[in-house]
């Protein structure tokens, strides 16, 4: 990529960028498309929830990310040989080959060829939505509300920057004037919460759009995204536990430079609804056989261990919420460094906090030890999507320094996604594209270490303890 040109490219990126929904920082603005309110509503019979769930799948809030013909083209720029498997493949292959190199999946049911992760914009236009980061798959089965584990927008990025070149198209690149931001340095992951300061640092309190030559330091890091069935259980948001949960606070990615004041409040009602279809979704069912023993047994050493962090389960079961010194749990710290006390209270005194009514935690101790519904869906695990399966969560010294994953494989014995363990990135894997699909995690924001807790647990206790981890 041209240097001058490239750097045009990533500013451009930056102005559509989000903390919960970077996918738009794919944007090229040459679509048109439509805003929140130009296509149908939803059936005035339906709850809150449903109504919120619509919202995501049918309502587009910018300008459509590219068309759909344009997606269907991308692999005319990829790199050998996967131009060539393409190009030999007919159009429902091509389309599940690009499909996966994006890190995106279809609805089963939706009756519609836009991946979950898009909403259908006139004129054949796609439009991300908060299923980009919130909305993956596991063991081959598509769950709304999952962790995308296999976003890969810098992948997308890159091929609609060539394909754009390659049709002299560049002049569709909006220049906002705002610094390149990584997308996400390993697929399955996002640098959003930098997205949220880069964008916070452009408005007023008001949200007034107020461009500035200078940003705030930005620490960039890679985040796996948490699973929404959960937030029900919350009273605060983000790993860091800094924001009070509210509909405001889902709306940081609205500020485009051309969404004003006035839009984020006529689309209030709509983030009220959105908030309540997460707060509905209830986690998925572990699919597979459990030894409903050997839970048993697990359960009661997880209560002695875990619970004090993570809470207890079933009838009467509390969740405390407990926020974890960042030198106690000893996982990476560049999640915990990227927020400063000033962002954070920032997001008090804005809009966001309604003006200082919603109090945020402006120096939490560390990260919050999350509930843990559903956890076998989740892997990888930690913040930063580092530790493929439950069973290396609860070995520290036998996580992988490298990895790589399957597309659909899910490992039952060891409780995860299914990894080829490598001791370090193949030399032949010399393009991004190619080291992108390995987690290696000496590299700053993706260790592995902390989280040793588990080792207080006996190797009989800690196979129980998995065990019953299956069956919350």
């Amino acid at each position: 990529m041209h240097g001058n040109t490239l750097r045009r490219f990533c500013r451009g990126v930056i102005r559509r960028a989000s903390e919960t929904l970077v996918a738009v920082a794919l944007a090229t603005g040459a679509s048109g498309g439509a805003t929140a309110g130009d296509l149908e509503s939803p059936d005035p019979g339906m709850s809150p929830a449903e109504r919120g769930y619509w919202f995501l799948l049918n309502r587009p809030y910018f300008n459509s990310d590219f068309k759909e013909a344009t997606f269907d083209e991308l692999w005319t720029v990829w790199e050998e040989p996967a131009r060539a498997e393409a190009e030999k493949a007919d159009a429902a292959t091509r389309r599940k080959l690009a499909l996966s190199r994006y890190g995106l999946m279809e609805l089963p049911g939706r009756g519609s060829s836009v991946p979950l992760q898009y909403v259908a914009a006139p004129g054949g236009g796609w439009v991300t939505n908060c299923f980009s980061c919130h909305g993956g798959k596991v063991a081959g089965r598509v769950i709304p509300g999952l962790p995308n584990s296999h976003v890969a927008l810098e992948n997308m990025r890159e091929d609609l920057y060539r394909y754009l070149e390659k049709q002299g198209r560049l002049s569709e690149l909006a220049d906002s004037g705002m610094p390149g931001v990584p997308l996400g340095g390993s697929n399955g992951t996002t640098n959003s919460v930098i997205f949220g300061v880069a964008l916070g640092s452009q408005r007023d309190l008001m949200l007034n759009f107020v461009p500035r030559k200078t940003f705030p330091k930005m620490l960039h890091h890679d985040h796996d995204a948490p699973a929404w069935w959960n937030v029900k259980h919350k009273k605060m948001l983000y790993v860091d536990g800094f924001a009070p949960k509210a509909h405001r606070a889902l709306m940081p990615f609205l500020m485009l430079p051309q969404t004003g004041p006035e839009k984020f409040k006529a689309w209030e009602p709509d983030f009220k609804d959105i908030l309540a279809y997460i707060e509905s979704i209830e986690a998925p069912e572990y699919p597979f056989s459990i030894d409903r023993d050997l839970a048993a047994r697990g359960q009661v050493a997880f209560n002695r261990v875990c619970a004090e962090c993570h809470g207890t389960y079933g009838p009467g079961g509390e969740y405390p919420e407990r926020n974890v010194d960042i030198e106690e749990v000893g996982t990476d710290p560049l999640r915990y460094q990227a927020l400063t006390p000033l962002a954070r209270g920032g997001h008090q005194i804005s809009w966001f906090g309604e003006q200082g009514k919603q109090k945020v935690n402006q120096n939490p101790a560390g990260y919050v030890a999350p509930p843990l519904d559903g956890i076998w869906a989740t892997g990888p695990y930690l913040h930063n999507g580092s530790v493929p399966t439950l069973w290396h969560l609860f070995h520290v010294d036998k996580r992988p320094i490298v990895w790589t994953r399957s597309e659909d494989g899910y490992d039952q014995v060891r409780v995860g996604i299914e990894v080829t363990e490598l001791p370090d990135v193949p030399a032949e894997a010399d393009l991004p594209v190619e080291k992108r699909r390995y987690f290696d995690t000496r590299l700053p924001g993706k260790s592995a270490a902390g989280h040793a807790f588990p080792e207080k647990l006996t190797e009989e206790e800690k196979t129980a303890v998995i065990e019953y981890l299956k069956t919350l």
